[in-house]
């Protein structure tokens, strides 16, 4: 017997927070409302034709390809440059309060583990988002990013590696 799909708006009440939760870690928080909005209209013009049996892994698979997009058509404009005093204080380790971080409501330690996230190559970047702020099992990482469960287990595992030598270097830059 065939599932049937549940109602449009059932569905992303279910997928909502998890799609944007991934997308936080993807793009940023400044971005992610606009990769989610993206998502969910892509999503909803192809519901008709999607496979009923694992919805999340085709709306994650969605969102991935969103992020990716975004990071492409970002590449190629002029990126703003910090005021100098931000710059100076950023070489010396230190962080000012009326940051990026504070305004977002993170701690310093927080921005900077989603800083160290966001320098990781994009599978290894979307499988740590996808198992830590998202919370999903490793099949289902796996699953969502069309490699198997092993796959997504060794990026994590690779991911987790670099950012261990981030926060090694940061120890040793704050002595």
């Amino acid at each position: 017997m065939a599932h049937a799909l549940p109602p449009f708006q059932a569905f992303l009440d279910e997928h909502l927070e998890p799609v944007g939760a991934f997308l936080r870690g993807m793009v940023g928080p400044n971005d992610a409302e606009d990769c989610l909005q993206e998502t969910f209209l892509a999503a909803l013009r192809a519901y008709p034709r999607a496979e009923p049996r694992n919805l999340r892994a085709w709306i994650l698979t969605i969102a991935r390809r969103k992020a990716i997009d975004h990071h492409r058509s970002r590449a190629g404009r002029a990126k703003p440059v910090a005021e100098p005093q931000e710059l100076i204080d950023r070489q010396a380790g230190r962080v000012r309060s009326d940051s990026a971080a504070g305004a977002l409501g993170m701690s310093t330690r927080h921005s900077e583990i989603w800083a160290a996230v966001a320098e990781l190559p994009p599978s290894q970047r979307a499988a740590v988002v996808l198992r830590f702020a998202v919370d999903l099992r490793y099949r289902d990482v796996g699953e969502a990013l069309g490699t198997s469960e092993e796959a997504a287990r060794q990026s994590v595992h690779e991911a987790l590696k670099k950012l261990r030598a981030s926060a090694q270097q940061l120890k040793e830059m704050a002595r």
